[in-house]
Order: C-alpha cells, then sequence, then structure tokens
C-alpha cells in the first residue's frame, strides 16, 4: 500500500472516530498528503471511495472531471421513443394506453416508459422530460359526463356574443351570477410548523352552514348576499330587486339551471322588467363556463382561515372577504382570465 493510500486509510478511520485530520508534507516528491478537509465535511463513505480510488489509480482517480451527460452521450430514451411518449402523454388519457387513472402522473408515465421500452425511469427524469414538452403539474377540472359539447362551442361561438352585442346595445352591464355554500368544518388547509408537531386547530363541535350567493362583471364590479336556510325563488328575487334598484342601467344577467332560476314566479317578476333585467341560462353541466366559480373557491380558502364558532360568524367572515374584493376591482377582473372564461373577459 502506499505512503497515500495508509495515511489517507489512518485519515477516514480518524474521520469516523470524531477527530480532525492535520496537514501533513512529506510524501512522495514533497506533495502534500492527503486528507479529509475538516471545513467541508465529506461523509465517511466518500472519505473511503476517495483513499480506494487513490490506492488504484493514483493522483489520476482524483482529478475532478466534469459532472453529467457529456456532449454525444445517448439520453435513457432515443428521439424515437420519446416522441412516442410524448405523442400518448399529449394526445390521450392514461386509460387509453392500459393505464390506471383519469390524468398523467409521473409514476404512469413512468410506467408507460417501462411496459414499452423496458427502461426504468427516476421520478426526476420523467419530471424533465414532462417539462421539456412544454407540461407542468395542475389540478383538473371536473367535467360532468352529461355535458353537451355542442351547447358549449354553441355558447362560446354563438349565444353568448350575441348576449355582448345585444349588451353594448343597451348600454347594459352583464353579470355572472352563482350561489355557494360555506361549512363551519371546512378545511382550514396546511401550514407549516415544526417536523412531527402537526399543529392543532380549535373548531366548534357544532356543524352549521350559509350561503353566498355574488353577482360580477368583468369590469371589475361585485354584487353579493348571505343568507342562512334554503336557496328559494323569493330569496332569489329579493337579491335581483335590490340588484335593479341598484344599478342605473340594464342588466344581461348570466345564470346556470338551477330549478329556481327557472321557477314560474321568476320568469313572471321578469316579465315585468324586460327594461330594466334579462336572465340568459349557460349550457347545463358547464360550471366551468361561470367565473362566479373561481370567486366561489376563493371565498371557501379565505373563509375556512376565520374559524367561526357559529352562523352569525360564518356570515360576517364571508362578508368582509366580499367587502374587501369590493374595494379591488382588479382582483374581481383578474378572475376572468382564466382559459375557460376568458371569452367573458371582453
Amino acid at each position: 500500500m502506499s505512503v497515500y493510500g495508509c495515511y489517507g486509510r489512518r485519515c477516514a478511520a480518524a474521520f469516523s472516530a470524531g477527530t480532525r485530520g492535520s496537514a501533513a508534507s512529506g510524501g512522495r516528491g514533497g506533495q502534500s498528503r492527503i486528507h479529509p478537509s475538516s471545513s467541508v465535511h465529506n461523509a465517511l463513505n466518500t472519505v473511503w471511495r476517495w483513499v480506494n480510488a487513490f490506492d488504484r489509480k493514483g493522483n489520476k482517480a482524483l482529478k475532478t472531471g466534469r459532472r453529467g451527460r457529456r456532449p454525444g452521450e445517448q439520453k435513457a430514451l432515443d428521439a424515437r421513443q420519446e416522441a412516442r411518449v410524448r405523442r400518448a402523454v399529449l394526445g390521450k388519457y392514461p386509460d387509453q394506453v392500459a393505464l390506471p387513472g383519469l390524468v398523467w402522473t409521473r409514476p404512469q408515465v413512468r410506467q408507460l416508459v417501462r411496459n414499452w421500452f423496458g427502461i426504468g425511469l427516476s421520478l426526476v427524469t420523467i419530471g424533465k422530460y414532462l417539462r421539456s414538452w412544454g407540461m407542468s403539474p395542475q389540478k383538473p377540472i371536473r367535467r360532468a359526463y352529461e355535458q353537451n359539447p355542442e351547447a358549449v362551442a354553441r355558447w362560446l361561438a354563438e349565444r353568448y356574443p350575441a348576449i355582448a352585442k345585444q349588451a353594448g346595445k343597451d348600454k347594459a352591464v352583464i353579470l355572472w351570477l352563482d350561489q355557494t355554500g360555506l361549512r363551519s368544518d371546512a378545511s382550514v388547509g396546511k401550514g407549516w410548523a415544526p417536523v412531527g408537531k402537526t399543529p392543532v386547530v380549535g373548531k366548534t363541535g357544532k356543524r352549521f352552514d350559509v350561503n353566498v350567493m355574488a353577482a360580477i362583471s368583468n369590469r371589475g364590479e361585485l354584487y353579493f348576499t348571505c343568507f342562512t336556510g334554503s336557496f328559494t325563488g323569493p330569496v332569489f328575487l329579493a337579491f335581483l330587486d335590490r340588484l335593479v334598484r341598484h344599478l342605473d342601467r340594464k342588466v344581461h344577467l348570466v345564470v346556470d339551471g338551477h330549478p329556481v332560476h327557472r321557477r314560474i314566479m321568476v320568469r313572471d317578476w321578469l316579465a315585468e322588467r324586460v327594461d330594466q333585467i334579462q336572465m340568459h341560462f349557460l349550457p347545463g353541466y358547464a360550471p366551468e363556463l361561470n367565473p362566479v366559480e373561481l370567486l366561489n373557491g376563493d371565498i371557501k380558502r379565505h373563509v375556512a382561515q376565520a374559524n367561526p364558532a357559529n352562523p352569525a360568524g360564518l356570515a360576517a367572515a364571508a362578508a368582509t372577504h366580499l367587502r374587501r374584493r369590493q374595494n379591488q376591482p382588479e382582483m374581481v377582473k383578474a378572475l376572468f382570465g382564466k382559459p375557460e372564461v376568458q371569452y367573458a373577459a371582453g
């Protein structure tokens, strides 16, 4: 064994015992002897690997080289294989290639590569491939099987443009309306805490809920009401009555197909006020076309942090947040920036 190797092994042993090596000289040709650096604190396994490599190849073994794949080295997937996987991920669902699940995840893509080519890749490598294909992890939009794609296409291409044109002639405002329920037992969400010490949030053991009805425009306007109990025709008409009395221009109101919206009493009320308000129905089972759905999510995320003790507290928390949004028209207008509702932004 060389002087360097012997000395290196003594240093490695001293390192494992918690001692620090000191600089020494006097080896071959007056070169400094190799020892583990106390400032870097290299792992013991790394030190032994250096010592064994020196025993085999001398100084050449300790020369640092370029990290990563060298130019010209083959990737895990060749161009043909990569193109085939990319086409599958971008153009098909997992169940179309004999894999479980509704959306693509890194483990599923890894399994696809293994099934097709017998190549095992790490999740990190799969993630790099996915990002190089212009993809990113995203929360999927839920879409009902009952949705009629032709009705959605007709709404986007014909019905809504006609509503916008008529609203322009009437010098009217287009408002989108929706209702949502807030529950006392809603999840507070994640927060930072020391490892192994899950935070405890005090909550009432009673369950209660409050409903919110809101209408927004792509100009940043927001109108709302909070109520308890069921959503009924009188509740809906009370809100509409306040709306038309508050606004000094005609309203084109876009709503979903909730049964209350179609009540005879609602139709009769609207028929008497055609100069003040007109109501238009979104395609069935297409909530993603309504920007108020995004406001509903915003309300729930913020109100969950309030941790109310009773229905009045829950309603107050919702009203406080919505009043804040009324004073932030840019935030309301930003709700129309999501691709599914950009059609309504103009």
